[in-house]
């Protein structure tokens, strides 16, 4: 839904490892594993969403190659693709951390604030509860970060600023 809404008003790239068969217009698109993304794309874009995807890199379940570290490896790729200053639009499941076989990760928010700290500031944070509640702009106190605001299964919705290169890692 997010691609087709965007690519009604403008072009859009696409990065997805399973082949796509039809040739939609405004949609370019680059079939590539984004743990193994060549150097080409490094600072290529100023805005940039991976939308419920990186809990499935290095699973195996879409083709990829099973790899324990594979969301480490996508999150870092994510950091290279973007431009200092560049805004990453990242939502993935939250929850105790596990995986659930055959499906996905869940990430601890502690996770992914620690994937993001070397190269990124949190600019926002919104979540969607077990119930499917929608929380908005939302403090993440420790309290709430620790206790994964209260989800099993929820989807944490995170806004990151790429840092300027003298302060970024990569």
């Amino acid at each position: 839904g997010f691609v087709a809404h965007v690519a009604s008003f403008r072009d859009i790239e696409v990065f997805d490892i399973r082949p796509l068969a039809l040739d939609i217009p405004s949609i370019i698109f680059r079939q590539a594993d984004l743990t193994r993304l060549e150097d080409a794309y490094r600072q290529c874009c100023d805005s940039l969403s991976c939308l419920h995807a990186i809990e499935h890199f290095g699973l195996g379940r879409y083709g990829d190659t099973i790899d324990l570290f594979g969301h480490v490896k996508g999150f870092e790729t994510l950091g290279r693709i973007l431009k200092p200053g560049g805004t990453l639009y990242f939502s993935t499941p939250i929850g105790p951390e596990r995986v659930d076989f055959n499906a996905c990760r869940v990430f601890d928010i502690r996770t992914i604030l620690n994937l993001a700290k070397a190269d990124f500031e949190l600019a926002a944070f919104a979540y969607v509860d077990d119930a499917g509640a929608y929380h908005a702009e939302v403090d993440l106190t420790p309290e709430r970060v620790a206790g994964n605001c209260g989800c099993d299964y929820g989807c944490g919705i995170f806004e990151f600023r790429k840092r300027p290169m003298e302060t970024a890692r990569s």
